[in-house]
């Protein structure tokens, strides 16, 4: 299964990745993909959520469950047996609760084995940054200035008009057949700071 969320912007079954960018582009992700119509889709909001009352989802397959705290949401991300979860990541779970981040990631990574695992934020906070360390794939939508493009791109070329940053990394010290590909983005004012 390889569901395409956005144009470039791919998931695969069995793999966490992690999503950065406006709400209307998660909202898009989940209301215009037909690919996630057919599959037993988990959204899982906190304490408020900012894409919810955008999503207009009319297919039976789609069960919404909200968190309170991380305890909860941990708990609820053990009981999870569907094909897609969908995560709104809300930093307020973890006041008070940052020895939950250890389990929280754990848990991500287990129910990855199984389903596709979307952990999305607006922007990134500390507590999202620890979370997505064994993410596959960070998809980071930034906006631009208008004329903004990859080196070697003409002003009406593809490349002029993309609004997403994809860059691959590897780990240091790491070959190119150790570990998953992460797709990064340059921490900057807004987007918090990674450890």
């Amino acid at each position: 299964m390889r569901i395409e969320l956005q144009q470039g912007a791919a998931i695969e079954a069995c793999s966490f990745s992690a999503v950065i960018g406006p709400a209307g582009i998660a909202a898009e992700m989940i209301n215009a993909n037909g690919d996630l119509q057919r599959y037993l889709l988990l959204f899982v909001s906190g304490n408020y959520s900012r894409i919810l009352t955008q999503v207009g989802r009319s297919a039976g397959h789609f069960e919404v469950r909200r968190a309170f705290t991380a305890h909860q949401l941990l708990a609820i991300l053990q009981e999870a047996a569907h094909t897609v979860v969908f995560i709104e990541h809300d930093p307020t779970l973890f006041d008070g609760a940052w020895d939950m981040i250890a389990p929280l990631a754990a848990a991500l990574g287990e129910i990855s084995r199984e389903s596709a695992v979307i952990l999305y934020a607006p922007g990134a906070d500390r507590s999202f940054s620890l979370l997505t360390r064994k993410a596959r794939h960070v998809i980071c939508y930034l906006p631009g200035p208008a004329g903004l493009r990859k080196a070697g791109g003409s002003p009406g070329s593809r490349a002029a008009r993309q609004e997403t940053l994809d860059m691959t990394h590897r780990n240091p010290g790491k070959t190119s057949g150790d570990g998953p590909d992460k797709k990064m983005y340059p921490p900057g004012p807004g987007w918090g700071s990674f450890p």
